[in-house]
C-alpha cells in the first residue's frame, strides 16, 4: 500500500495542477533553506573575529575566512535537520492543493472535501512545527549518544512524527478531526512506517525538495485506502 501510494504520488507529478504546486513548494522551500545559510553565514560572522592573536603565533587573520568556510559546511549539515521542519510547516500551506489534484484524478466519484478554515490549517501546522522542533532537540541527546544508529532514531523519530501531521491533515478533509483522529490510532503502524519512508529521503538534499508535496499525495492515498479498507470497499485503482 505504502509504495503503491508513492508510485502514485511520483506518477503524477507532470499532472499540470500538480506541478504548479509542486514548483511553488520547491521554490519556496529554496528561499527559506537560503534564508537560513545567510542568517547563519551572519551570525558566524558576528560572533568571528577577523583575526586571533595566540601565544608564541602571532596574528592569525584567516579566522574570518576559515569561519565561512566551516559555516558553509555547518549549514549542510544543519539543512538536513532543517528540511523536517521546512516539511512540516509547508504541509499547511500546499495540502489541500495537492490533495485536490490528486482526489480529482484518482477519485473522481468523490464529493469535493471540506475546506479547512484558514487559521484552523494554520494553528495546526504551527503546532505540529513546534512538536517537530521540541521532539528533535529532545532526541538530539540520543543522536549525539547513538553516534552509527544517529540516522535510524532520526528516521523514526521524525517519521512518526510526519505521519502523524500528514495522515491527520489530509484525513480531517474527509471526516473531521476527531475521527481522522480514530482512524490514525487505528492503523498507527502503518502511518509510522509510510511517515518514516518520508523522512528518509529528506535527509538526502535536492531530492528533499519534493518529498513535503509528494508526502501529502502519497498520504491522500493511504488514508482513502484504510478508509475504504474499513467500510469493506476495494481502494481505487
Amino acid at each position: 500500500m505504502i509504495f503503491g501510494a508513492i508510485s502514485k504520488a511520483l506518477a503524477q507529478a507532470g499532472d499540470p495542477r500538480f506541478r504548479g504546486v509542486l514548483l511553488r513548494a520547491v521554490g519556496l522551500t529554496m528561499l527559506l533553506l537560503a534564508a537560513f545559510y545567510v542568517a547563519f553565514v551572519w551570525l558566524v560572522g558576528w560572533l568571528v573575529p577577523d583575526s586571533l592573536a595566540l601565544p608564541w603565533i602571532g596574528e592569525i587573520t584567516f579566522v574570518d575566512d576559515l569561519a565561512s568556510g566551516l559555516a558553509i559546511l555547518g549549514m549542510l549539515v544543519l539543512s538536513v535537520f532543517l528540511m523536517v521542519p521546512v516539511a512540516s510547516a509547508f504541509t499547511g500551506f500546499f495540502l489541500e492543493e495537492i490533495a485536490d489534484a490528486v482526489e480529482a484524478r484518482h477519485y473522481p466519484q468523490l464529493a469535493p472535501a471540506d475546506d479547512i478554515p484558514f487559521w484552523d490549517g494554520l494553528r495546526d501546522a504551527a503546532r505540529f512545527l513546534l512538536i517537530v522542533i521540541l521532539a528533535n532537540l529532545l532526541a538530539l541527546i540520543v543522536y549525539l549518544l547513538s553516534t552509527v544508529l544517529a540516522p535510524v532514531v532520526f528516521w523514526l523519530v521524525n517519521g512518526y512524527l510526519l505521519g502523524v501531521e500528514y495522515f491527520q491533515l489530509v484525513a480531517m478533509r474527509r471526516i473531521g478531526e476527531r475521527e481522522a483522529r480514530r482512524l490514525r490510532r487505528r492503523h498507527m503502524l502503518t502511518v509510522w512506517i509510510a511517515g518514516t519512508v518520508m523522512a528518509i529521503p529528506l535527509t538526502v538534499p535536492v531530492l528533499n525538495l519534493v518529498v513535503p508535496v509528494i508526502g501529502v499525495a502519497a498520504f491522500t492515498h493511504i488514508y482513502h485506502a484504510l478508509a475504504a479498507r474499513g467500510a469493506g470497499q476495494s481502494p481505487a485503482p
